[in-house]
């Protein structure tokens, strides 16, 4: 168990991860590198903002299965960049066609206009898939970290067809909890962001890669520290509107119907609880739904404090079981 001011450090330098633009867990480790895309495509136009994808290891007719990779980010920052670099080496080594989607970001952007931009992807994806990267669209998964993992839950129902499998790092099925919906002590011992410091960070653009220098990091401090997050981030608050936020919560949405799923957490995770994967496994598990929980005991958020040989074998694991569910 980590002592408090052991968790607050690991927490402050999370927080820095994010105002950098990625958790450090989801950034590819030597040993690892991440190759060149195959290519780098507009897979949407809105408002005047490219949203784009990065495809890896297409080959025109091939036939392959893929992974769409949803990056993190609190839905506030972050970009496609942000790849795992172990399990997506893993994907790779087993012949997979790896997509990495940016999306537009909140608060600029709403909850709804964010889902929308998954499925108009998943949507790319399986009709540009076979005649331009080699890509079979009935053998397609999704994955995804932090707030990546929370819209790669929610692809297990939102997405028509649905993927073939999920596999969600220290993602969350709920967002109307007192984590993200109360103001976080934890988060509270840090000096508080003023008001208008954190709204400086907010633009009147939309937004689908975090501007430079980023410093949105501050206005996600500032929403956790006054447990705002739902509110921004949906235009809904769900005090009041608690109904509003059940198409948007996956454990809500769980049937016999669901994908299989593979979840992973740390269970000294300050930023998303662990509780979030051990929940969402107990419902999956009611609903007969194939799933598999990895519990990384003692690590943090992004997997911080995991030994590299342990995050290895969860990546392998990870990629074994996308591989069962999409031969």
């Amino acid at each position: 168990m980590e002592t408090d001011q052991a968790s607050f450090v690991k927490r402050r330098e999370f927080l820095g991860t994010l105002a950098g633009g990625a958790i450090a867990a989801l950034t590819p480790r030597r040993g690892h590198a991440e190759p060149p895309a195959s290519g780098t495509y507009v897979y949407k136009t809105v408002g005047g903002c490219e949203i784009k994808a990065d495809v890896f290891q297409a080959a025109a007719g091939a036939r392959k299965p893929a992974v769409v990779w949803i990056h993190g980010g609190a839905l506030i920052m972050g970009s496609r960049r942000g790849l795992d670099g172990r399990f997506h080496g893993e994907l790779l080594k087993r012949g997979f066609v790896v997509v990495s989607i940016d999306y537009r970001l909140a608060p600029e952007t709403k909850l709804p206009g964010i889902i929308e931009d998954v499925r108009d992807a998943w949507r790319w994806v399986r009709e540009e898939g076979s005649k331009r990267f080699g890509i079979d669209p009935d053998r397609i998964a999704t994955a995804g970290g932090s707030a990546g993992g929370y819209l790669t839950l929610m692809t297990g129902f939102c997405l028509d067809p649905r993927p073939r499998a999920l596999v969600s790092y220290f993602g969350y099925g709920d967002i109307t909890t007192p984590w993200y919906s109360q103001p976080d002590a934890f988060y509270r011992r840090q000096p508080l962001v003023p008001k208008e410091e954190a709204y400086r960070t907010v633009t009147d653009r939309v937004l689908s890669e975090q501007p430079a220098p980023n410093r949105r990091g501050r206005f996600y401090l500032y929403c956790r520290q006054n447990g705002i997050w739902p509110n921004e981030v949906a235009g809904h608050d769900p005090h009041t509107e608690a109904k509003w936020f059940d198409p948007y919560c996956p454990i809500r949405k769980v049937t016999a119907k669901y994908p299989p799923t593979f979840l992973i957490h740390g269970t000294e995770d300050t930023d998303v609880p662990y509780a979030e994967s051990k929940n969402m496994a107990a419902r999956l598990k009611e609903c007969g739904v194939e799933h598999e929980l990895v519990t990384v005991t003692g690590a943090g958020h992004g997997l911080s404090g995991a030994k590299p040989d342990e995050v290895s074998r969860i990546a392998e694991r990870a990629a074994e079981f996308v591989s069962a569910h999409t031969r």
